[in-house]
């Protein structure tokens, strides 16, 4: 039998070569491989610092998430946290998610959906941040002339996000409030679609929203809410250190636009890691600031690079440490 070819697959790696086709086109390699060189990679240890606090945060925020199920100690939340971050980078299908899922679910024997329910709502903490982000960003920089499609296509994409969000939320929230007549409306509206789908859906759904059990307690809000604006502060902070190991010196802001700039690439469809999509949104961003075309290149490789390989070495070490495999944890994407 002739294995199926993976047709998401191959064209994640065709956008990224794509993208990496434009970003090399018109680069000078010597003057690139000099930039790099005189880098000052302090900088670059502080960002990679910067993004581990960001991740350890996550695992805080997780713990507020999931209190109502069960307190979990940060010595489970944060390896899971890590171990998906490195599903992301190294696996199809951005399958960091269920892969954190899936192994907290395992070590604290948990059941995924409840586990998964509360990952959604940590996404949804995180839209709303970025959105928060990309209104600062948009009312506090002066865009150079001729940048006016760029911002329309932002605003554009920030009011697509917030749409987006706020009916995910109203979603959830009749889901959660009016289960039976909610599923009901999901089972009409799937009536055009082949009836097995809709059958594994419903249950799908319906156990879904059981898992969603979030404190109403002031001080776990007050903590998801200081968390979500902490993670974000220093996922902003790797930014700034690496525009200043290349001697590049921009306001805070411009940090925060080139941040917005590549979480709106990431969503492009890609190969692991996101590749291409991700270096072709830094250098774009920094061309907003007339950073010049090599030194733009160069961040961008640095950038990705130290939210790509320190994360994949912690990650398999906490496979190592909670005997999993990346085997097994291909074995999650089949069975999603």
């Amino acid at each position: 039998m002739r294995p199926k070819i993976d047709m998401k697959f191959w064209l994640g790696i065709a956008v990224s070569l794509f993208f990496m086709a434009l970003l090399f086109r018109k680069i000078d390699f010597t003057l690139l491989g000099g930039a790099l060189r005189s880098a000052d990679y302090r900088y670059v240890f502080l960002a990679i610092c910067f993004t581990f606090i960001s991740f350890f945060l996550r695992a805080v925020r997780w713990h507020y998430l999931l209190i109502s199920c069960k307190s979990i100690p940060l010595s489970s939340l944060f390896p899971a946290t890590i171990i998906g971050y490195m599903a992301n980078n190294l696996l199809p299908a951005r399958l960091g998610e269920f892969v954190r899922a899936y192994t907290l679910a395992q070590r604290e024997n948990l059941e995924a959906p409840e586990v998964f329910a509360s990952l959604v709502i940590d996404r949804l903490f995180d839209g709303f941040t970025v959105l928060i982000l990309l209104l600062i960003a948009l009312f506090t920089i002066q865009l150079p002339s001729g940048m006016e499609d760029a911002a329309g296509a932002l605003r554009a994409g920030g009011a697509i996000m917030f749409f987006l969000y706020c009916g995910i939320v109203l979603f959830l929230y009749l889901l959660k409030q009016q289960t039976m007549r909610t599923l009901s409306a999901v089972r009409y509206v799937l009536k055009p679609f082949p009836q097995s789908f809709s059958e594994k859906l419903i249950p799908l759904l319906g156990s879904f929203i059981g898992g969603i059990r979030l404190s109403s307690r002031g001080q776990h809000i007050a903590a998801l809410l200081l968390t979500s604006g902490g993670i974000w502060l220093f996922c902003i902070l790797p930014v700034d250190m690496t525009l200043r190991s290349f001697n590049v010196h921009l306001p805070v802001t411009a940090s925060i636009f080139i941040l917005v700039m590549l979480v709106f690439a990431v969503m492009v469809p890609a190969s692991p890691g996101y590749i291409g999509t991700y270096h072709y949104a830094c250098y774009k961003g920094l061309a907003v600031f007339g950073v010049p075309e090599t030194t733009s290149v160069s961040i961008a490789l640095i950038m990705h690079g130290t939210g790509f390989f320190p994360v994949i070495i912690a990650g398999l070490y906490y496979l190592w440490k909670n005997k999993l495999s990346l085997n097994e944890l291909q074995r999650v994407e089949k069975a999603r």
